[in-house]
């Protein structure tokens, strides 16, 4: 197990700032399965859904922006994970455009690769491994969408999620795998110890497309993230 607890450049959780944040947690003090749940609820909650300006963020990147997607919120809990003792690895996976539809708006989609890059984690618990992906979409987030889609039954994709139940999705954590966006998921791209080395091998931008998300158009997808987040008692959709 000591690839699935190791301290890498991305995975740097022995930084003070996340040091602190364990001590103040008290995550070292309750058992493990205990500490999983907390962390977890963390980084699902208090660290926000909203785009990275790269995927190739370290632990205490995303953890002092207190916002990320899929791949950066995976980082995060991974080296939590890690440094209360708890292995864990990442899966990679191709995952369809169509769960952003809604979420970023139609002319930026159009820009934007058809299949994309995603992650969720593995963790050892209790001599098994459990998939996490859950901890991706915030619960004010989700709240608000559920609020948008109420009568809406049946499987979900868009908006960033991908579910076979909006109102009844397995992403909260007890003790089972959990899902958000697995609904879109294309193909895997196997097992990898650390996010160092999946990034090394795959990434979704380059060029000028990338510079464009960087520095403009993820912008413009987090207002709208943010301006969801905020209206769950409207049932206007936003426009495209």
């Amino acid at each position: 197990m000591h690839n699935y607890l190791s301290n890498t450049k991305l995975l740097n959780y022995q930084h003070i700032q996340i040091q602190t944040l364990i001590t103040n947690k008290n995550w070292l003090v309750i058992n493990q399965t205990q500490a999983l749940k907390s962390i977890y609820d963390f980084v699902m909650n208090d660290i926000k859904f909203a785009y990275s300006s790269e995927d190739c963020l370290s632990a205490s990147t995303v953890l002092y922006q207190g916002y990320g997607q899929c791949n950066t919120k995976g980082t995060l809990l991974m080296a939590l994970l890690r440094a209360v003792g708890i292995p864990c690895r990442l899966q990679g996976f191709t995952i369809s455009n169509n769960l952003k539809q809604g979420v970023i708006p139609n002319w930026i989609l159009t820009l934007a690769p058809a299949q994309i890059i995603h992650s969720w984690v593995e963790v050892y618990l209790d001599d098994r491994w459990l998939e996490l992906e859950g901890y991706i979409i915030d619960q004010d987030y989700l709240n608000a969408i559920q609020s948008r889609f109420k009568t809406h039954l049946g499987s979900f994709i868009g908006y960033a999620i991908a579910t076979p139940s909006l109102q009844n999705p397995n992403n909260q954590f007890n003790g089972q795998s959990t899902y958000i966006q697995h609904k879109s998921i294309i193909a895997s791209l196997g097992h990898f110890d650390n996010p160092d080395d999946f990034y090394q091998q795959h990434h979704n931008l380059s060029g000028v497309k990338k510079w464009l998300y960087k520095y403009l158009l993820r912008h413009i997808i987090n207002r709208r993230i943010a301006g969801i987040r905020h209206s769950i008692t409207s049932n206007v959709k936003l426009e495209s």
